[in-house]
């Protein structure tokens, strides 16, 4: 389990610019809060917004006690974190983790946006009005390769992190991009070869 301690200070800036609306759970599990436990930290390990916990709980803050019981809503399937993750690791291979995480979180925003599919899996298998696939690793075969452990947990930490921010929608490399259409989208900010943008 990530420590809240070692989550950059970059990272938590350049995340606020991501994030939109958070998914509704249909189930829930009880958690027993533990010493040393923050929603923030219960939330990346179970890969649930922190939002959605706090709402679920009628917390209007962050504050929580040893042996309170929380209620912590269901994720995403298993099947959806992997290739959500295999994903993040075929397009942000080399990047830095709070780049993981707004690839991830772009992919989150999408299915919470009315002009995408509402599923992750439908998401990243989405084509173009052209034909293509929205994203290379499919078109290219590299999303069958397993992810590696950090786009895992940034993948965790997006979902923890989903509800809050500005909502970007797009990503890509400056350098490498074809598109004349994605440089008129509006830039949100970059991270290491990624410009993220609405």
């Amino acid at each position: 389990m990530k420590s809240i301690a070692r989550f950059t200070v970059a990272a938590m800036l350049s995340l606020t610019f991501f994030s939109s609306l958070s998914f509704a759970h249909a189930s829930a599990k009880t958690y027993t809060v533990q010493a040393g436990d923050s929603i923030w930290k219960i939330a990346n390990k179970y890969g649930v917004s922190v939002l959605e916990i706090k709402r679920m709980n009628n917390k209007i803050n962050d504050l929580i006690f040893p042996n309170e019981k929380l209620t912590i809503p269901d994720s995403i399937s298993d099947k959806e974190k992997d290739l959500l993750a295999r994903l993040v690791s075929a397009e942000a291979k080399g990047e830095p983790f709070a780049g993981k995480v707004a690839v991830a979180t772009v992919v989150l925003n999408r299915v919470a946006h009315k002009d995408f599919p509402n599923t992750i899996t439908d998401v990243i298998y989405e084509k173009t009005p052209g034909g293509s696939y929205a994203f290379t690793p499919v078109a290219n075969g590299t999303i069958q390769q397993p992810a590696d452990s950090e786009s895992i947990k940034a993948v965790n930490e997006a979902l923890a992190f989903e509800g809050q921010g500005n909502g970007s929608l797009y990503f890509y490399n400056p350098k490498t991009a074809t598109s004349k259409w994605i440089f008129t989208r509006e830039k949100v900010t970059q991270i290491g070869n990624h410009v993220f943008a609405k």
